[in-house]
């Protein structure tokens, strides 16, 4: 038994529009189709493509400078820790005998909240430029496919005309009418 498009092909006639004809040979209308609309897609929309991610890279690097900001803001809160540190460490010297064990527990703590801060920021920061670039990289492609989308129906629109639009509207109902009498 035929498949389908087999018997689609065979059991109509199809007459031609002037010079427009149906070539079935997929090795050769294939590579033809893929390298226009290709050919489409990067000149129309190699500038918008190019202005967009000219925007997204300078949103991030503003936001790497933010980053780099804060991460600086926290740098002065370590040095300022430091200087805390070294404080207590004189202050330990001389209540040694009173509380050690205090003074050392309090340099820990201060330590470990000082180093969780700067993981923290420095997490927001990776976050923040992962965050950028998978918002940008989704833009491109929602971008690319709108371009492609709308070149292919500019082209579908303007290779189609009225009289060629009802011939094909008439031959599928025609071809599902028969499928449908074989199903049946």
């Amino acid at each position: 038994m035929k498949n389908g498009t087999e018997s689609f092909v065979s059991s109509f006639h199809w007459p031609f529009a002037g010079s427009f004809g149906f070539n079935t040979d997929i090795l050769a209308t294939n590579p033809i189709n893929l390298s226009v609309v290709l050919g489409v897609l990067i000149f129309f929309g190699k500038g918008v493509l190019s202005d967009l991610l000219d925007n997204r890279k300078l949103r991030i690097l503003n936001t790497i400078r933010n980053s780099e900001e804060l991460q600086g803001g926290a740098i002065e809160r370590l040095e300022k820790a430091r200087a805390r540190l070294r404080k207590v460490e004189m202050e330990a010297d001389q209540f040694r005998v009173n509380g050690y064990s205090e003074i050392e527990r309090e340099k820990w703590n201060l330590i470990n909240s000082t180093s969780k801060t700067l993981e923290q920021l420095e997490n927001y920061k990776n976050e923040t430029i992962h965050f950028e670039q998978q918002r940008a990289i989704n833009q491109v492609r929602q971008r690319v496919f709108q371009q492609a989308l709308q070149g292919a129906l500019g082209t579908l629109n303007s290779c189609l005309n009225k009289e060629l639009h009802l011939r094909t509207i008439s031959a599928n109902i025609g071809m599902f009418g028969a499928l449908k009498e074989i199903t049946d």
